[in-house]
């Protein structure tokens, strides 16, 4: 690697840092590409050769990773959908049952003892959403943010 190629990670780096603190912000791709001095267009393809999935999805995953801690906590899934930083529970619930497998109604009500007694850096790789196929509404909104 090149010190240019270097330079690009470090500052898609600072992106995707940003989403990890930040996931509960209306966060959009073009101010996620200002804070990597990129063009939101260049971003979005760095972005995901860099890391395997659109900024977009990266920031939703996060937000859906959150939203599975707080229902494991007792949290009303209109709450935890707000809580995240997602302003539509329709969206927030497709989302969540594309990522995860089930409503986050359904996972709100099942038991979650096992992962209590994990230590959260565990818990947190075990219960990580992991896309199985990329969903049309994420595509759109990629591509339309892009």
């Amino acid at each position: 690697m090149n010190p240019q190629d270097l330079a690009a990670l470090a500052h898609l780096r600072r992106a995707r840092d940003l989403i990890d603190r930040e996931y509960a912000r209306p966060l959009d791709v073009p101010s996620m590409a200002r804070y990597a001095l990129m063009s939101p267009g260049h971003f979005s393809r760095q972005f995901r050769a860099a890391y395997g999935e659109t900024p977009y999805s990266y920031l939703m995953t996060r937000r859906i990773e959150r939203a599975m801690a707080l229902l494991r906590g007792g949290m009303s899934v209109t709450d935890a959908c707000m809580a995240v930083g997602c302003t539509s529970l329709g969206s927030f619930s497709s989302r969540f049952t594309e990522l995860v497998g089930e409503t986050p109604s359904a996972y709100r009500g099942r038991e979650h003892h096992a992962v209590a007694a994990m230590p959260a850096c565990v818990a947190k790789l075990r219960t990580r959403p992991t896309r199985t196929r990329p969903g049309r509404s994420e595509e759109a909104a990629g591509e339309a943010a892009a």
